[in-house]
């Protein structure tokens, strides 16, 4: 049994970790600098080579790296398979072009500064791939991913992330090179392990497909949020460390989840669900690069360690951008995506160690090669910084969106709540074939909402940060149709609050919560019940033998005279918004008109409830 002691042995790590990165990300930020440069900085500071706080930089990455793997799935989330399709062109294309310059340019310097050659072709190639985190961190800081260079970009990622258990097959038959021995075994070996992949593949996709969405559906039914967030993970782990097992990446296995996941209905909520893992843990992993970084070994080679940097960085800029151009992108968004993937990514340092091991690389070559890959990420977001600052300074117009940053765009009409009032509202829309995105908690809306057509997910409106990643930010109107009036005007602040261009249209229940939504000055509101009551009275008077004109100028001047009373109500607050019982509170009807008579009742019951309401009346 665990005592106390062990508990507090790793409470320290975990405590020095949490206070790094709460001093020292703030303060990058205030600078005005990347928090991932914060992360690095902070790992640096509190590792072996700075205030040694952190003495097994190794444990923490292999904890860290979780966060890598829930980036990729949040990223999986919000790429729809019908937008990777069309991305195949960057992928194979430019993805390809990309790491085969670079590796070879970055390999052929390494040859003329006198590595061998399996030693420059290992270090070229884990220079030449990108830093996925970084990268995707940098876009998601400049809310630059759904852009045309974020997606090229990002397709350039995913390339290298697809790569990866070739070249890590590749390897072997380099070692193997000029002995004339092992190329069968090695041919072999090499296609059972490309055939267990595609394989493996194939039956994620197929579970995917076809059970993941009526498993959510079920724990969905049960009402336990909690069990849903379990289950997110569950799903995530386990498919990265399937993906692992048969050599490809994990953080390559959370994207296939998020990318199956990604027409769910339960999207957005299972994105709320995992973000906060996602930010905790990436930020451990950066810390954990800075904390790799050996200062005495850059110390002893500080002129040819910055040559390197220098260097490796300047020739993937360049060669990064130009494939950019070829590509399609404007000079201004191919300097921005090669900024972004200039930084050597986390397979260097997967490859470096297997090249050591293999006899590729010898060990003082293999500990610069390493530095080296930790400093371009340190010193990457810098330098994205200054070449922004460069950008923006030359930039001479506003630059208009390419057609593939509108066709991600999110719907102009976001609907909270898919009751009887919501569907009401949906017909209308989608008469007029408007974009319209629907949240709804309950199972069966959302089964409802379906057939609609429109883009519908599980998610709590209450929640920010499903209202952020539905599109709120982008929606024209935000309308609130649930039937819960304290929820409906907390969804009313947060909507004024983080996303103020969009207008609210709001469904309210009573005279109360129709007073509560003037002071909150929403842009229109409407009791469930009152335009209904007043189409009704207005059929009943046409009913009596009023003209259709004559009932409807008597509802107009009822519609009026309520609204003025509305209006005097809540100039008077009338409601004590901190009494905890204002829920409670009823307004009393009031006539509009002037009684003609008094009431009167028709049995001695309601003459006496009468005679009491004037007594309270009038005392």
């Amino acid at each position: 049994m665990a005592t106390a002691a062990d508990h507090a042995s790793f409470l320290p790590p975990v405590l020095t970790f949490l206070s790094a990165a709460v001093i020292g990300v703030p303060i990058f930020r205030l600078l005005g600098q990347s928090a991932v440069l914060g992360y690095l900085v902070a790992g640096v500071v509190i590792g072996p080579s700075g205030l040694s706080l952190i003495t097994e930089p190794e444990t923490a990455r292999s904890v860290s790296e979780l966060g890598v793997v829930l980036l990729l799935f949040i990223v999986g989330l919000e790429l729809e398979i019908s937008r990777l399709i069309s991305l195949r062109r960057d992928i194979l294309g430019l993805g390809t072009l990309q790491l085969g310059l670079c590796a070879l340019a970055l390999g052929g310097l390494g040859v003329l500064t006198g590595l061998s050659g399996g030693a420059a072709t290992v270090i070229g190639i884990a220079l030449a791939l990108s830093a996925t985190a970084v990268a995707l961190q940098l876009l998601e800081e400049r809310r630059d991913l759904a852009a045309p260079y974020g997606q090229r970009a990002f397709a350039v990622l995913l390339f290298q992330d697809l790569s990866i258990v070739g070249i890590l097959a590749l390897l072997p038959l380099i070692a193997q090179t000029g002995t004339g021995q092992g190329g069968e075994a090695w041919l072999g070996t090499a296609l059972q392990s490309a055939g267990t992949a595609v394989a493996a593949v194939i039956g994620v996709v197929l579970v995917g497909r076809y059970g993941l969405n009526p498993f959510f559906r079920l724990l969905a039914a049960s009402g336990a949020s909690e069990v849903m967030t379990a289950a997110a993970l569950l799903v995530v782990l386990g498919t990265a460390l399937l993906m692992e097992e048969v050599g490809l990446s994990m953080a390559m296995g959370a994207f296939l989840a998020g990318l199956l996941l990604a027409e769910s209905n339960f999207r957005h909520q299972l994105e709320a669900d995992i973000e906060p893992f996602r930010g905790m843990l990436l930020g451990l992993f950066f810390m954990s690069v800075g904390m790799s970084i050996d200062l005495g070994l850059v110390a002893q080679n500080w002129l040819g360690l910055f040559a390197a940097t220098v260097g490796a960085i300047l020739i993937k800029v360049a060669l990064v951008a130009g494939l950019f151009r070829l590509f399609g992108s404007s000079w201004l968004d191919a300097f921005r995506g090669a900024a972004v993937l200039a930084p050597a990514g986390e397979f260097a340092f997967v490859l470096l160690p297997v090249g050591q091991e293999l006899g590729l690389v010898d060990g003082p070559s293999g500990r610069l090669a390493i530095a080296l890959a930790a400093i371009t990420m340190l010193i990457g977001p810098i330098g994205a910084k200054v070449l922004d600052g460069v950008l923006a300074r030359r930039a001479t117009a506003p630059l208009e969106p390419e057609p593939e940053a509108i066709e991600g765009a999110e719907a102009r009409v976001l609907v909270i709540g898919f009751g009887r009032f919501g569907h009401i509202l949906n017909q209308v829309l989608l008469a007029r074939g408007l974009s319209v995105t629907v949240i709804d908690k309950d199972v069966e809306q959302i089964r409802s909402a379906a057939r609609f057509g429109f883009r519908v997910y599980y998610g709590d409106g209450t929640r920010l940060d499903v209202l952020r990643a539905s599109g709120a930010g982008k929606a024209e109107v935000v309308c609130i149709c649930i039937d819960d009036p304290e929820a409906t005007l907390k969804i009313v602040d947060l909507v004024h609050a983080e996303f103020p261009a969009a207008r609210t249209y709001v469904r309210v229940f009573d005279r109360v919560q129709a007073i509560e939504a003037m002071g909150r000055d929403v842009d229109y509101q409407i009791r469930e019940t009152f335009e209904s009551a007043l189409a009704f009275g207005r059929a009943t008077l046409e009913a009596l033998g009023l003209s259709p004109e004559e009932a409807a100028r008597t509802v107009d001047d009822v519609r009026k005279r309520d609204l003025a009373r509305l209006v005097l109500q809540q100039a008077g607050d009338p409601l004590d918004r901190n009494d905890p019982l204002r829920s409670l509170v009823r307004i009393k009807p009031e006539p509009l008109t002037a009684p003609l008579h008094p009431s009167h009742g028709l049995n001695p019951e309601t003459e006496d409830i009468i005679a009491r309401e004037r007594v309270g009346a009038d005392g």
